[in-house]
């Protein structure tokens, strides 16, 4: 994985964030536990390490100049994208993954053990059901479901005065049409990934009061 650090740094710049030495090589390690994990998990479809550089790793942390939070919520966590880059890159926000399946927060369990990241707590259980004892400023996914779904299931969750983001590819015209009152459209920014020329966007809506 050392061969990724120098395309790694250079993304980093490219997004203008401030992320030192050490958090670098905790991504790089990362993605050698999802590579690991990978070929008996089935963590993600994406294989080359150079791709889940661009495609995971740049991908998440893109967002990460448009929010921020004390309190973080990735639903639907799966490997832990978005959540474990942001959180290696937010060490003074408490990060919460949650996905219902139990292979995938057994690798999130071990990831945050060998990372070190103190400021992770991992959830196995369906987000419609699940019960915290608070709620969050931030609550993102990633490829979750669409935006509706996503609203019926977590917006709960989102705090009065929080943001409730989405990770999209195109501009997702449809899905915006069809959100339901509850919440309402602050903005839709357009990301540029470092290495991808795919379409990004992320979707931040906010608690209609």
């Amino acid at each position: 994985m050392i061969e990724l650090g120098s395309p790694l740094a250079r993304g980093i710049v490219e997004l203008g964030l401030s992320v030192n030495d050490t958090m670098q090589r905790q991504l790089l390690e990362y993605l050698a536990l999802i590579e690991k994990w990978n070929r008996v998990y089935n963590l993600t479809a994406v294989r080359d390490p150079r791709d889940m550089l661009h495609r995971h790793l740049l991908d998440s942390l893109s967002v990460a100049p448009h929010v921020s939070a004390h309190f973080a919520l990735d639903v639907g966590s799966g490997a832990g994208l978005p959540g474990i880059p942001l959180a290696t890159a937010w060490p003074q926000t408490q990060v919460t993954l949650i996905d219902s399946n139990q292979k995938k927060t057994a690798f999130l369990q071990q990831a945050v053990i060998e990372l070190g990241l103190t400021n992770v707590t991992v959830v196995c259980d369906r987000v419609e059901t699940w019960l915290p004892n608070h709620k969050f400023d931030l609550v993102i996914s990633r490829a979750f479901s669409d935006l509706s779904e996503l609203v019926e299931v977590a917006g709960r969750l989102c705090a009065a005065d929080g943001i409730l983001a989405a990770m999209k590819g195109i501009y997702p015209h449809e899905e915006l049409a069809q959100l339901t009152p509850e919440f309402k459209l602050e903005r839709v920014i357009p990301l540029t990934v470092p290495g991808l020329s795919d379409a990004r966007h992320l979707v931040l809506l906010r608690p209609a009061h």
